[in-house]
């Protein structure tokens, strides 16, 4: 499985296992450290630059493990889903909804990539979000219901028939009974004719398992891998994101120092990596 990393603001310098696929030349490594536009929100420009620096990378599909930063760029899984050219599902591991609107225009941000997917891509069957904060959950739908006519697709269905959330407090829940798969899949609907696409921001984990720069949820590892595990039993995964890195400026907080978040981060995208590639 190919692996792509778009580094940002460097912080894989810091991180061995990342660095060190680059150094081998196990992964693609696509400097976007200079294109402006870039932090939180992607203008228009910054968008195309970004797609042609993947295209010259000699990348002209959406297979594999793409790694692109912290939270602020999760909106990368975008421009990678646009690139998807038959069915699939969107399933999303994200303490945050991503379904605001812009506050200018009609720019692509972090905040709000999942509502332009839903609007844009044709190929999109359903979106489904796991470990999402409770009331930001209720809030979107909230919003949604209460204008419905914004909430339809280019193909004129309804957004909200096609996204499911996972909130924060029914997690426990998505794995009971011995964590069986057939528990997991039975939690929310995929179509069995629809491939996987995966995008996962390490703040939907617990501090104890990454250090991010967003507030993060209470996902634990173990069952993050068997959520995947019991999807790719009976789906093909296209394409899999992984962003939610430590901040560019981050000193230190509450859980960790600098070098602990760095090792922290480092040593679950490696635990990722391994897993992914043995599904």
């Amino acid at each position: 499985m190919p692996i792509t990393v778009c580094n940002f603001t460097n912080v894989y310098e810091n991180q061995p296992f990342i660095k060190g696929l680059w150094l081998s030349g196990e992964a693609t490594w696509i400097d976007c450290t200079d294109i402006p536009g870039t932090d939180c929100y992607c203008d228009d420009e910054a968008v195309e630059t970004i797609r042609k620096c993947i295209a010259d990378a000699g990348i002209t599909d959406a297979r594999g493990i793409h790694f692109f930063d912290n939270g602020n760029y999760h909106y990368m899984s975008k421009i990678w889903t646009d690139m998807v050219q038959e069915p699939f599902s969107l399933v999303i591991f994200d303490h945050h909804p991503d379904m605001q609107e812009p506050r200018f225009g009609n720019i692509l941000s972090c905040g709000g990539w999942v509502k332009k997917v839903l609007e844009e891509n044709k190929f999109v069957n359903n979106v489904v979000i796991i470990g999402v904060a409770d009331h930001l959950a209720e809030e979107i739908r909230k919003e949604i219901a209460s204008h419905p006519a914004d909430a339809r697709n280019d193909n004129g269905a309804e957004s909200n028939d096609k996204i499911t959330f996972i909130r924060k407090s029914e997690l426990p829940a998505v794995t009971l009974e011995g964590r069986s798969p057939d528990r997991v899949h039975s939690t929310f609907h995929i179509p069995h004719s629809s491939h996987l696409y995966l995008s996962i921001d390490k703040d939907a984990l617990s501090p104890a398992y990454a250090a991010t720069n967003w507030d993060q949820g209470s996902l634990d590892v173990a069952t993050l891998k068997e959520i995947i595990a019991g999807l790719a039993t009976s789906h093909k995964i296209i394409g899999i994101d992984i962003c939610g890195e430590r901040a560019r400026d981050f000193a230190g907080d509450e859980y960790h120092t600098v070098q602990e978040a760095d090792a922290l981060n480092d040593r679950i995208n490696r635990e990722l990596v391994e897993f992914l590639q043995n599904l």
